[in-house]
């Protein structure tokens, strides 16, 4: 009996599986990363004259961030018995392509995809009389349990804080801006699109219920399907006034303990159903809350990113050059190159051609401590170490070296 059980669990897996490939959302993904790509090498080439990352900086972010978290929170959801009707995957996948035609990246988080999704199922569920699989899509989102979708948008909210925690300030690009005297200063602009596949119990033909306390969050039925299911977590965000580090964990922190309160709440809501349409709310409104603190804070600061008295600030690494295998970091300040003080970047090269084999700089770090950075030079190279400079003045040249 146990092991048919096994194998009829692996099997309904397996499907699981199947059925995520053939979901258009992963596929609308794909592309949105690509055309993440496209428009910020087309920024970079405009302020810089080349671009910092490949078309593929993205798309390769789309596949690999979330795998680790989407694994953990399926068993969790999975445990949980957390069911949501095909229906409402549906809506889901509806309202995620409509807010991702908006433009911006920003609007695909949990709290607006599914928090949207959400008051569409409670105002579409009082529609009646439909046939047909449009009829048993309604029929869906009258089943759909309030509890199940706001403990979703909950444990979601968890995984977006932990990605931007960890994933928010890697890869960051440098963009170049206007400071409020109109001169030319730096920022660095996060925008990220993860992709997070979880694992979801639907009602219907599948395994049977074999556990009476199992599962909780459903509408009464007795057999169930899974299905992997592709949620994306957006993330758009601009550094001016802190490091990119410092800003994304600001954000994700917070959001973090968000998703802990209202996963809480949320099952509460299982005893007390309108508690789950305040969770829902809830979420939407703090997580933008979250946001306009940050704005507030880094608006506050003066510009990081600009003209410093003592060297040269680093704005941005380009990866896999002589400077990102030197181990410069952005927000780092070049004090001296090969003896010789700098403060500007024509101070740079002049010191760079100083010695045409070898280059020595003497680094402040961001602890504020003074570091030694040294590379051996082959000719020509001068001119490419990969570092991209903050602009001393309006005309500045824009140009990487």
């Amino acid at each position: 009996m146990v092991s048919s059980l096994v194998i009829e669990w692996l099997v309904e897996i397996v499907k699981g599986i199947g059925r995520f490939f053939l979901h258009p959302l992963l596929y609308y993904f794909m592309f949105m990363s690509l055309l993440m790509g496209y428009i910020r090498i087309k920024r970079e080439r405009f302020d810089f004259h080349g671009r910092i990352y490949d078309i593929f900086h993205e798309f390769k972010s789309l596949l690999t961030g979330g795998l680790v978290l989407s694994l953990i929170f399926s068993v969790m959801m999975v445990g949980a018995g957390l069911a949501i009707p095909f229906g409402s995957i549906v809506l889901i996948a509806v309202f995620t392509i409509l807010l991702g035609a908006i433009g911006r990246v920003r609007f695909l988080i949990p709290s607006y995809v599914i928090g949207l999704s959400f008051f569409g199922m409670i105002l579409l569920s009082q529609i009646e009389g439909q046939s047909g699989w449009i009829g048993q899509i309604f029929t869906d989102l009258q089943e759909t349990s309030l509890p199940a979708v706001s403990m979703l948008v909950s444990l979601l909210l968890i995984v977006e804080g932990i990605l931007i925690v960890k994933k928010g300030h890697v890869g960051t690009s440098p963009r170049l801006i206007n400071s409020k005297r109109g001169l030319k200063v730096g920022s660095h602009v996060s925008d990220k699109l993860w992709l997070v596949p979880l694992f979801l119990l639907i009602p219907g033909e599948g395994i049977a219920v074999f556990f009476e306390w199992w599962p909780v969050f459903t509408m009464g039925g007795e057999a169930y399907s899974f299905f992997l299911v592709p949620f994306g977590v957006g993330y758009s965000q601009s550094y001016k006034g802190m490091l990119p580090k410092e800003g994304a964990h600001f954000i994700g922190k917070r959001t973090i303990a968000l998703g802990v309160f209202l996963t809480a709440v949320s099952v509460a809501s299982v005893w007390y159903p309108v508690v789950a349409i305040m969770a829902v709310a809830f979420a939407m409104i703090a997580r933008e809350v979250i946001n306009f603190q940050y704005k507030i804070m880094d608006d506050t600061k003066p510009f990081l990113y600009s003209k410093q008295n003592d060297g040269i600030f680093i704005l941005g690494i380009i990866p896999h050059s002589p400077a990102a295998k030197m181990g410069l970091q952005i927000g780092e300040v070049i004090t001296k190159v090969n003896g010789l003080k700098v403060s500007n970047e024509k101070d740079f090269y002049q010191s760079i051609q100083k010695n045409s084999a070898f280059c020595k700089l003497e680094v402040k770090g961001l602890n504020g401590e003074i570091n030694f950075a040294q590379a051996a030079l082959y000719e020509g190279q001068h001119h490419e170490l990969g570092i991209l400079f903050v602009p001393e003045e309006k005309d500045w040249s824009n140009e990487a070296v």
